[in-house]
């Protein structure tokens, strides 16, 4: 199966302007995309989501929004606190993007309770400040996410398969971590809201290598960015993009930790590059992996593993593939820029 990422439930939940965003206008343009993954045999997976603290509203030209207000470096503004109309407009939202999503052809739905999204960011206690029902204990920050999921999984009615990607740790002091994200997950298991789980871990506000590892393109990542901007990466770029070494199923530790507590079905994500890999994985006892950055590398990878049990990918985890979000996600060893890119 192939996860098309990221669609956003709402205008402002992008997080820059060219996103595709759930409305009807962008549906026979994902009913054709969807056509052609299951031509050639595969299943494919929508993720949903509404980026929240994460869009650049500069972009969007629309209010970003937060649990609380804050400042938005990228945006160079302040993200809107969410009102009680904001949330319960947007739980809404990924309920008719679920609908809209299973109406043309996908499979399945993956809801975004990631990397400091918007509902990822109602489950940190570093970024949620609320005093009401939707901050402080766990339980009322978890809400947000439990009442998304609820809304989601009555409106697919048994339709397609749901899953959400949820952080395991933030990876910043102070942020969402183990001994809060495993009671969550243990939430959501009870809740029967899921077929499945991914794993994953970082913050795109505040530590974005802690999901990917590997080399830091700052430079690279800065040229997309006004000039203010990159002089700012430039200065403080080491604070935010912290350096992890790549290795190999870098986030396992922390996921059997979770498969020790959970039941249901488990995606492994975060160095899975290999058949000696997804072999560990399989025996760990998680029942699906999921791979990202090797694809771009090697859009055929998965067949020639079949074919090959001992290929290695070719990629090198260079991250340049994360500098060219902005101008068109691809692996710039093998593909230069396009012509069509802005």
């Amino acid at each position: 199966m192939t996860t098309v990422a990221y669609l956003a439930v709402a205008p402002e939940g992008r997080t820059e302007a060219d996103q595709i965003y759930w409305r009807s206008e962008a549906l026979p343009g994902l009913q054709r995309l969807t056509d052609a993954v299951h031509a050639t045999g595969a299943k494919v997976s929508a993720q949903i989501g509404h980026a929240g603290p994460v869009a650049n509203a500069r972009s969007t030209g629309l209010p970003s929004i937060a649990p609380s207000t804050r400042l938005n470096p990228l945006a160079m503004g302040l993200d809107k606190a969410a009102t009680e109309e904001d949330i319960e407009r947007i739980i809404r939202q990924h309920a008719d993007a679920a609908e809209m999503a299973v109406d043309v052809g996908f499979d399945a739905v993956e809801v975004h309770l990631g990397h400091n999204y918007l509902i990822s960011s109602f489950l940190s206690p570093k970024i949620n400040h609320r005093k009401d029902g939707w901050g402080g204990s766990l339980e009322n920050r978890a809400r947000f996410a439990r009442r998304t999921l609820e809304a989601v999984r009555e409106r697919v009615d048994g339709r397609a398969a749901v899953l959400a990607k949820m952080n395991m740790a933030d990876g910043v002091p102070g942020g969402f971590w183990l001994e809060e994200s495993i009671p969550f997950a243990k939430m959501l298991e009870s809740d029967g809201t899921l077929d499945a789980l991914e794993l994953t871990g970082g913050s795109s506000l505040l530590n974005p290598m802690y999901l990917f590892r590997g080399d830091i393109p700052l430079d690279e990542m800065a040229k997309s960015q006004l000039p203010i901007v990159q002089l700012g990466m430039k200065m403080f770029g080491w604070a935010v993009f912290k350096k992890y070494p790549y290795e190999p199923l870098y986030f396992r530790d922390y996921a059997l930790q979770f498969r020790a507590e959970l039941d249901m079905p488990l995606v492994l994500l975060g160095g899975v590059t290999d058949h000696a890999g997804m072999t560990t994985a399989m025996r760990d006892g998680f029942q699906f992996v999921a791979m990202a950055r090797a694809l771009l590398r090697e859009p055929d990878l998965i067949h020639t593993i079949e074919a090959d049990q001992a290929k290695k990918s070719l990629c090198i985890h260079c991250n340049l593939c994360a500098a060219s979000i902005f101008e068109g996600t691809r692996c710039p060893i093998i593909m230069p820029k396009s012509p069509m890119a802005g």
